[in-house]
């Protein structure tokens, strides 16, 4: 997205950076000649005047996916609608994932019919990008962020992918495997290196040193828990265990079991990650490490509500508990 930078309305109008974003914000303690001027520059580079504090209301919250698909995606949006009706908005959910989606258009839109603040869940969205959401349109942005992304100065709420992977480890270790494989998401996500991290501080806790080969990294879907699984479980010395980075990977590694005849839990024990409805009707039901997707959603939505009536400058991240819940699909090692 083309966009103007602060620095450039800031040499415009001939203030500084922290004053062009207290105007934009809508915050106070701006006068009133020197916020016509940074207005006046911000228009000309295709900005509109925020709207004031205390002013109306919308009563809406626009929330951003990239995909409906998933399972969590399902849970994140019904703990996201039970949110904004609770905290006085509707939500109108957009799907990024389209292939007519236009981040320019889905913008224009907002600003043209109004909205009190932004939710986004957008895996693959930079730092520039998110940025230039919010300085457009300028209302509340939260990053509801499933995958741990680290956006400096905005608001986010995750989870404790770390504690998952030290969750997850600990209990499969407990059950007295040694060789436990490792299948993360994509490497370039926060939470495949917080989540593969609790995997190794597991292990110290008991003293043992893993097995490098027994990790791998796929794409959190079924297609490379299947793809990944299957090479840990064609090792001459197979993992007795896998730890799968999200439960669409456990599920794959179900398959890549299956078609090689080896048994879940008798012969492999697995442990998926997010506590997505499909996990109990797996066969045997996914032990998993629940994510907690609709806490994390009315956090997302509170703390939009939030920043309308008390304005900050800095983002606030906030990290939800995770827990294990153990079904049938580990056993004691034999």
């Amino acid at each position: 997205m083309q966009r103007a930078t602060l620095a450039d309305i800031a040499a415009t109008a001939g203030v500084s950076v922290p004053t062009v974003s207290k105007v934009l914000s809508g915050r106070k303690h701006v006068s009133p000649t020197t916020r016509d001027r940074v207005l006046e520059a911000a228009r000309a580079h295709g900005y509109e005047s925020p709207r004031p504090p205390g002013g109306p209301r919308a009563g809406i919250v626009d929330l951003l996916i990239n995909g409906l698909g998933s399972p969590w995606a399902h849970v994140l949006i019904e703990g996201a609608e039970a949110a904004a009706a609770r905290w006085g908005f509707s939500l109108v959910v957009t799907s990024s994932y389209r292939p007519d989606f236009d981040r320019r258009r889905w913008v224009g839109m907002l600003r043209k019919r109004g909205t009190d603040g932004i939710v986004l869940v957008l895996s693959r969205a930079g730092q520039e990008e998110i940025e230039a959401i919010k300085d457009l349109l300028h209302v509340p942005l939260v990053l509801l962020d499933p995958v741990g992304q680290r956006e400096l100065g905005l608001s986010a709420v995750g989870a404790t992918n770390w504690a998952g992977g030290v969750q997850a480890t600990t209990h499969l270790l407990e059950l007295g495997h040694r060789r436990i494989g490792f299948i993360g998401g994509p490497l370039d996500k926060q939470c495949t290196l917080d989540r593969y991290e609790g995997y190794l501080a597991a292990h110290r806790t008991f003293g043992i040193d893993p097995d490098p080969a027994l990790t791998r990294y796929g794409d959190f879907l079924i297609s490379g828990g299947r793809l990944h699984g299957g090479e840990l479980l064609d090792r001459p010395d197979r993992p007795t265990a896998v730890f799968a980075g999200s439960d669409p990977q456990a599920a794959g590694v179900y398959q890549a079991a299956a078609e090689r005849g080896i048994r879940v839990p008798d012969e492999l024990s697995v442990v998926g990650f997010d506590d997505s409805p499909p996990c109990e009707m797996m066969t045997p039901p996914l032990t998993t490490v629940r994510q907690p997707l609709d806490e994390m959603a009315n956090e997302a939505i509170r703390l939009v509500h939030e920043e309308l009536t008390h304005p900050r400058s800095t983002g606030t991240r906030i990290e939800l508990a995770t827990s294990l819940v153990v079904r049938s699909s580990t056993a004691r090692a034999n």
